[in-house]
C-alpha cells in the first residue's frame, strides 16, 4: 500500500493473504464542497459530476490501482455482479465479485454495512453493500457463495456502519429476522419510541455469517452516525455523500 494514503482511511486488522490490498475511505482527502466535503464517491447523491469524478480518479491514482473499480447502482438487493468483466458498467448489483489480479470490488455506504472477502488462498474478493434489507434478504450468503470456495476458507472484514444506540428500525424489521434466526433477537433492544427497537447491524451479520460457516469475522467497531467528522451519515443529515470499501489482488 502507499505510503501518501490519507491517514484518516481505514486499512482492515485482519490476517488477509500478502497478496490482498483493502481499504476503507472516509470523507477526508477529497475535492468535494459542502455538504459533500471532501471525498464523496458516490455519483447519484446530487454532489458536483466533476468533484466526483476528480475524487474517483485520485482515489484510482492513490491506491495505484490497475483498472477503476466496479462502481454499482447499489438497490438493497442481492445480486453479485462480476468485477472481472471489464466492459461492466452501470451494474445494478449490491456486491461483486472478482478471481482476477488487478479487478476491483467496491462498495459505497453512508450508515450500511460494508463487507469485504477473500480466501485464505488470496484468489479470490469480494465486497457486499449489507443494509438491513439487504442483509435480510441474504446478500452477504449470495456474496460468500460467489467466490466459489469452502466458506470455512473466507474471511471477513466490516467496514463502518451505524451503531445499535443510533439504528432505530420498526418491530416488522425486527420480526422478520427473528424470523430467519432466532437468535438475532439478541441484536434488538428497545427503543423509547413506542413499537421501535435498535438494531446492531454488526450483531446481525455476524449471525448470518457464521450461520454458513464463516467464522473468521473482525473489523465492525466504529460508528458512523457518532464521527462526524471522519464519517458520511445518511440518518445523520440526508445529504451526504458516500465513502467506499475497495478490495483487489496484487
Amino acid at each position: 500500500m502507499k505510503k501518501n494514503i490519507p491517514s484518516e482511511w481505514l486499512i482492515p486488522d485482519w490476517n488477509a493473504p500478502k497478496n490482498i490490498r483493502a481499504i476503507m475511505t472516509t470523507r477526508q482527502g477529497g475535492f468535494s464542497q459542502t455538504s459533500f466535503d471532501s471525498m464523496n464517491l458516490g455519483d447519484h447523491v446530487d454532489d458536483d459530476p466533476e468533484a466526483v469524478e476528480k475524487n474517483r480518479a485520485y482515489l484510482k491514482k492513490i491506491l495505484d490501482l490497475s483498472s477503476a473499480p466496479l462502481w454499482l447502482t447499489q438497490v438493497h438487493g442481492v445480486t453479485v455482479a462480476n468485477a472481472d468483466d471489464k466492459h461492466s458498467r452501470n451494474v445494478v448489483a449490491d456486491a461483486s465479485v472478482a478471481h482476477k489480479i488487478g479487478s476491483v470490488c467496491a462498495v459505497m455506504t453512508a450508515d450500511c454495512l460494508p463487507v469485504l472477502f477473500c480466501n485464505q488462498q488470496g484468489t479470490a474478493i469480494a465486497a457486499a453493500h449489507a443494509g438491513w434489507r439487504g442483509l435480510h434478504a441474504g446478500v452477504l450468503e449470495q456474496t460468500v457463495k460467489s467466490l466459489n470456495c469452502p466458506a470455512s476458507e473466507v474471511m471477513a472484514w466490516f467496514g463502518v456502519a451505524i451503531s445499535v444506540q443510533h439504528f432505530e428500525v420498526g418491530s416488522e424489521v425486527r420480526d422478520a429476522f427473528i424470523s430467519v434466526q432466532s437468535e438475532a433477537v439478541h441484536a434488538f433492544i428497545p427503543s423509547e419510541h413506542p413499537d421501535k427497537w435498535r438494531a446492531d447491524i454488526y450483531y446481525l451479520a455476524r449471525l448470518r455469517l457464521q450461520a454458513i460457516g464463516v467464522t473468521k469475522i473482525t473489523g465492525g467497531e466504529a460508528c458512523s452516525y457518532e464521527d462526524k467528522e471522519r464519517f458520511y451519515s445518511y440518518r445523520r443529515e440526508a445529504k451526504t455523500g458516500r465513502m467506499a470499501s475497495l478490495i483487489w489482488r496484487v
